[in-house]
């Protein structure tokens, strides 16, 4: 999670251009990142993979007023809404954008060429029909918030009484990068969004950067099983409240419309 989901760029700069705060071109710019190229297949009306700004303005006229960010797990659909195909796709994947205002999904399919330190990565969104329901266990904004702001007290008080590695100036380190990485580039979420999702957004990757460091400090000072299987279990809420968080701040401008329409 120290890294930003594909489909998070996808629905916040599209949510962007749908509400004309950018160009399609700064759009398409912020979405392909440090990708190679993106394209999209499947497509209604389309043989063939098109980039995205064809892409994006297709589904405008097809109706989508909005991008949703999915980020599914075993046993947790986290923004889907069916059907079983769409699901098993975005599930694979860990991540898909669901259309608003029309019954579309778009997953990603990431391809990797070339030579170690010279790998070139391309992106190809399977477009695929999706049911038109609520999406699965994404709480609200303030929600977020406060499952957040308790999350990452209990992760850290979990992973030091623990003696991870992860929980300490290693993990403060990796979070200060991370940011310093978001504020020397782009921002963190696209123009519109509120700034309190930028700010459930940013603590939620601060929660994630807990938990991968703990996974990837091998086994710390947890020195027994019974301290391992202690750490995985505290850890798996966690988690799935920092990808929760994260959803409700990529689709906090589609919600928020969807109130004031109501």
């Amino acid at each position: 999670m120290l890294s930003e989901p594909r489909a998070g760029r996808l629905a916040a700069w599209g949510n962007a251009l749908f509400a004309g705060l950018v160009s399609p071109d700064d759009a398409v710019l912020a979405v392909v990142g440090g990708d190679a190229v993106h394209r999209v297949a499947g497509l209604p009306g389309e043989s063939a993979p098109v980039g995205l700004t064809l892409a994006l303005g297709r589904l405008r006229s097809l109706g989508a007023t909005g991008l949703r960010v999915a980020l599914p797990a075993p046993g947790h659909p986290l923004g889907l809404s069916g059907p079983p195909e769409f699901n098993a796709r975005a599930l694979e994947a860990e991540e898909a954008v669901v259309c608003h205002g029309a019954a579309f999904g778009l997953v990603p399919e990431v391809h990797e060429a070339g030579p170690e330190g010279d790998v070139h990565v391309e992106v190809v969104w399977r477009c695929l029909a999706v049911r038109e329901a609520p999406p699965a266990d994404v709480p609200s904004l303030g929600e977020a918030e406060r499952e957040l702001a308790e999350a990452l007290r209990e992760a850290t008080e979990v992973l030091t009484r623990l003696d991870v590695a992860g929980s300490g100036p290693v993990a403060r380190a990796a979070v200060d990068a991370y940011r310093a990485r978001a504020e020397a580039g782009r921002g963190m979420l696209a123009p519109g969004y509120p700034p309190r999702a930028v700010r459930v957004l940013e603590l939620a990757q601060r929660v994630g950067a807990l938990i991968a460091l703990a996974g990837a400090s091998g086994h710390g000072g947890a020195v027994s099983a019974s301290e391992m299987a202690a750490r995985g279990e505290a850890l798996r809420p966690v988690e799935r409240t920092a990808r929760r968080a994260q959803v409700a701040a990529y689709n906090s401008v589609v919600e928020e419309r969807e109130r004031g329409a109501r």
